[in-house]
């Protein structure tokens, strides 16, 4: 709940700092005092528009923070925070703060982090719930009248919401699946045809690289192939020195037994004719492997040539080619096999449309039996509130199927009408002001049990009446912040006495200088304010008396 408000430099206001329990508090005070400057200044930190009209005159900046207390923090408020990556420690409190400059920029804070109005204005909901004269939020906003209805209800909305997930990711799937095929049967005369020249090539991974060192040895022979015929007239024939070595050899063989330096050179002789002959060996493999065969180069670089230029219509290299031709043939049965994964994927969307319909046509029936039960329940608070010509309904309207969603397929708003025979409309079109707030008093009364901001404000909401009707009006607004916070802005004698906290705001002027302040009465404070209220300027014993009467009668 709202415990403490600080403003400084709004309008009228200097410096103020209240604090507020919880219960019910009345804030009272003369016709222009500067009531709405209070809930102006609360509307700023809760994110309105930030206007330099608000900005006392002659200073520069001004300030508003509100402070805000819970037990546990409400889910609806830890889920904004959360998403915005604000951190709160457990048990701290929330703090709001916005200042607003003379040139009409203004900065926004929760516990002095920087954050946006925006921000500001997602947390509003959960924290105040305000309703006066002009109201366009709230219980009026027909946006906000389903998930009334469905808290009064109790109904299961998360199963509906779950189905429609269901549904709709199941239809996504669907589409996905038809889309594929289709774009795969549109391209399947070009798949064919692909896949028929990568198989009369037959590529295969590694070939590129061998067939490229098989062109490189060959041209290599091509240089060499002078050297080498040279080398082989060197060492073909009988006159060779490798001839003549062996002959050397052969003819040392018979002298070596006559001299051991002779066995010595003839085993060195030996090795060298073995090294010639290895040499000889090598040189004519080489001249085998680097054989410059034209007709086979030609077809190495044509090949090459195929295969690259294959590579580049696939924008892949050639080593990737053979995973092409693999894919190509997986999309072509991808197309044969389609259908009956689409028909199988149908199934399982008209499963997930069911389990949707199903859901949503109980949610419907929910909301119905709901509407009949909260229709006297606000009925039934109508008359006392001098409201008992009025009518209200809650309209639950099944939406076509491509309006159905996450909440079901029903539009919900509360319709009333204040003349007997008149037309049923929205609140906000047909009340008047103070039937207004005295019909979303009677919704508040009806959806008591269901929730709701942590602080309700009503600003005059006992406007234009009197009497008894101000007295139920107190009773009711007693009840309503039995358990929570409830402010009220009020004009009623009545009303005030109600207050568990009673505030008093009024206007003062030194010169030129008009200042607004907000007093906590204690109980002669308050009797003295309700005499007032009740008897205008003039303060009688009489109507001191009554105030006491009004005052011990709650």
């Amino acid at each position: 709940m709202l415990s403490r408000l600080a403003i400084r430099n709004v309008v009228l206001i200097e410096a103020l700092d209240l604090a507020f329990p919880g219960g019910l508090g009345v804030l009272t005070g003369e016709t222009g005092a500067g009531k709405s400057i209070l809930l102006d200044a609360l509307g700023l930190v809760l994110g309105n528009r930030a206007e330099s009209g608000l900005l006392r005159a002659g200073e520069e900046r001004a300030s508003v923070t509100a402070t805000f207390e819970f037990a546990a923090l409400p889910a609806a408020v830890r889920e904004v925070l959360d998403d915005a990556e604000v951190a709160i420690e457990p048990g701290e409190p929330l703090i709001l703060r916005r200042t607003l400059k003379s040139d009409g920029a203004s900065k926004g804070f929760v516990n002095d982090q920087p954050v946006g109005a925006a921000l500001l204005r997602e947390l509003a909901p959960a924290l105040v719930e305000m309703h006066g004269q002009q109201d366009d939020r709230g219980l009026v906003s027909p946006r906000g009248h389903r998930a009334l209805l469905d808290r009064y209800a109790g109904a299961d909305v998360e199963a509906v919401e779950a189905a429609w997930r269901g549904w709709r990711a199941a239809e996504a799937r669907l589409a996905e699946a038809r889309g594929a095929i289709a774009q795969a049967k549109a391209d399947q005369d070009l798949l064919i045809a692909h896949l028929a020249e990568l198989a009369a090539l037959e590529p295969r991974e590694g070939e590129e690289e061998a067939l490229a060192n098989a062109r490189s040895d060959m041209q290599k022979g091509e240089r060499l192939s002078g050297d080498l015929e040279e080398l082989r007239a060197l060492w073909d024939g009988s006159d060779s020195p490798l001839a003549a070595m062996r002959a050397a050899a052969r003819r040392l063989d018979r002298i070596a037994p006559e001299h051991p330096l002779l066995a010595e050179a003839l085993a060195a002789l030996d090795r060298a004719v073995i090294e010639a002959g290895e040499g000889e060996d090598k040189l004519a493999a080489a001249a085998e492997a680097l054989t410059h065969d034209p007709a086979e180069l030609d077809r190495i670089e044509t090949r090459l040539f195929e295969l690259r230029a294959l590579a580049r219509k696939h924008r892949c290299e050639v080593d990737d080619l053979p995973g092409k031709m693999r894919e190509m043939r997986a999309a072509i049965e991808a197309i044969e096999a389609g259908d009956a994964e689409v028909g199988e994927l149908e199934q399982a969307e008209r499963a997930a449309h069911q389990v949707y319909c199903a859901r949503a046509e109980a949610l419907h029936a929910s909301r119905v039996a709901a509407a009949l039960r909260l229709d006297g329940a606000v009925a039934a608070e109508l008359a006392p509130l001098k409201l008992d010509a009025a009518r209200f309904r809650t309209a639950v309207t099944e939406l076509p199927e491509e309006r159905w969603g996450p909440h079901g397929m029903d539009a919900v708003e509360f319709l009333i009408s204040t003349n007997p025979g008149a037309d049923f409309g929205p609140l906000d079109k047909i009340a008047s002001g103070g039937e207004l707030s005295r019909f979303i008093l009677a919704l508040k009364m009806a959806l008591a049990e269901q929730g709701g901001a942590a602080t309700v404000i009503f600003d005059e909401i006992d406007r234009g009446v009197g009497g008894a009707v101000a007295s139920a009006i107190g009773e009711r607004l007693a009840r309503l912040a039995q358990g929570g916070q409830l402010l009220v802005v009020t004009h009623s004698p009545q009303v005030a006495a109600r207050g568990r906290t009673h505030y008093l705001i009024a206007k003062s002027s030194e010169g030129t200088v008009t200042r607004t302040s907000v007093h906590l009465l204690d109980d002669a404070g308050r009797q003295e304010e309700i005499a007032r209220m009740l008897s205008g300027a003039e303060i009688t014993s009489e109507a001191r008396a009554q105030a006491d009467r009004l005052l011990e009668g709650v």
